[in-house]
């Protein structure tokens, strides 16, 4: 039989989609982006935010956003969802990981997000304690096809990966 070593490294993705309506500020990693509309949900509803963090609790093997954070509880309406990503590195951390990287893509009609981009990367390599440069966030369009091609919403998708925190080894006890 051979025997099974976890991985140094291990990769999830997350996704996630809100529709866009009026009356709400549009946020997409933690920055409030000009627009006449806002995402739809429980939360602040950055589906960015959500994307990372979705992929950096697959990642780690311990579920999804809804697992931890799910939908219609009275004390998460509204929250920031970066405040929703430092829990999520927190249970991470717990099970003896730490982020690693993260590749995310924003698709959006409208507004221009490019503009906003390097807000974004800085705002989430702050929360996952990470160097800005470990943490890439792009933007692109559905080049007008279904519901994101139509402005009616936003998605994004996201990869991280996660590395197992060293563990101190001591020497025994009468050893030093």
């Amino acid at each position: 039989m051979i025997e099974m070593r976890e991985p140094r490294v291990r990769v999830g993705i997350g996704f996630d989609m809100h529709r866009l309506t009026a009356g709400r500020p549009l946020i997409l990693g933690g920055v409030t982006i000009p627009f006449d509309r806002g995402l739809d949900g429980d939360s602040d509803a950055d589906a960015l935010t959500h994307a990372v963090l979705d992929a950096l609790l697959g990642a780690a093997g311990l579920g999804d956003i809804g697992s931890h954070f799910g939908v219609g509880r009275p004390e998460l309406l509204g929250i920031s969802s970066l405040v929703l990503l430092e829990r999520a590195v927190a249970i991470v951390a717990k099970q003896g990981y730490r982020p690693g990287s993260i590749d995310a893509t924003v698709v959006a009609e409208a507004p221009c997000l490019a503009p906003h981009v390097d807000g974004m990367r800085a705002n989430l390599a702050q929360v996952l304690g990470l160097p800005a440069g470990w943490v890439n966030v792009k933007t692109t369009t559905a080049k007008g096809l279904g519901p994101l091609g139509a402005g009616e919403g936003i998605a994004a998708l996201a990869v991280a990966s996660v590395r197992r925190t060293p563990t101190v080894r001591r020497a025994p006890r009468g050893a030093r």
